[in-house]
């Protein structure tokens, strides 16, 4: 059992929470019971993630997508009054942390999902928008497109799109997970032959193809999944307690 200020206290200083400026608050977004005996930890802090969550007795709930984000409406009404009354009424605290989540050089969600498909990081980039975010090396062994998609499909349970020739080469690949789509534009310099996200959006596709880069968009939720189950873990080590990692479906 550790205090939850503990707990909070160590990971906002663990994932740097402070150093990021963020569409959300990081850090504890709904305060609970005084101490932390269970964890339970998901992608999204959903109604259906928070109903298992209670059902496993969980005193803490840890996500990577949690509530109050820039530019949403602030009144508590309808879905988010919903889900606010389920921790506020048993009592349990919700921890979220987005771009911090996202970042870190251990258990983030760019370095898990190196780490689960087997992608050699040969560096991350330090300067600009992207900056500890967009990630390169190179695949686990030498792989055509097809290839590579048949390797994303079987590791994530889910199959990527592909934009581009299936037959061509994968030797360098950059990647960022979730929406980040965009830092295409800061990966065709890198020297990479494919870019891997998340989500996919109209204008990346034709960016894709006028650059001459591979494209692979295997799924927000899906290259999202790992970040938050590695940091469950080391707190459970850290602080002895109990963790399970609960994945709430999601196409998208």
């Amino acid at each position: 059992m550790v205090e939850l200020a503990t707990l909070v206290a160590y990971t906002d200083e663990l994932l740097d929470s402070d150093g990021f400026e963020d569409y959300c608050p990081n850090g504890l977004q709904v305060q609970g019971r005084d101490e932390v005996r269970r964890l339970i930890s998901g992608v999204t802090a959903s109604a259906a993630l928070l109903d298992a969550a209670l059902e496993a007795d969980a005193d803490a709930v840890l996500v990577h997508h949690g509530y109050f984000w820039r530019g949403e409406a602030p009144c508590i009404t309808g879905i988010k009054r919903e889900r606010l009354r389920r921790l506020l009424a048993h009592d349990v605290s919700l921890l979220a942390y987005h771009l911090p989540l996202d970042a870190h050089r251990e258990f983030g969600n760019n370095a898990q999902l190196a780490k689960h498909l087997g992608l050699h990081v040969d560096g991350v980039v330090e300067q600009g928008s992207a900056a500890g975010l967009l990630w390169y090396g190179r695949p686990p062994r030498p792989l055509s497109a097809a290839g590579m998609v048949a390797h994303l499909e079987d590791r994530l349970q889910r199959a990527p799109v592909l934009i581009g020739e299936r037959g061509r080469p994968v030797a360098r690949v950059a990647w960022c997970t979730g929406a980040a789509q965009g830092f295409i534009e800061q990966a065709e310099p890198l020297g990479v032959d494919a870019f891997l996200s998340g989500e996919i959006s109209e204008q990346t596709v034709h960016f894709a193809r006028e650059a001459g880069l591979l494209y692979f968009a295997a799924g927000h939720h899906a290259t999202e999944r790992y970040g938050v189950q590695g940091l469950g873990a080391h707190l459970a080590d850290r602080f002895d307690i109990e963790h399970r990692f609960i994945d709430i479906d999601n196409p998208a």
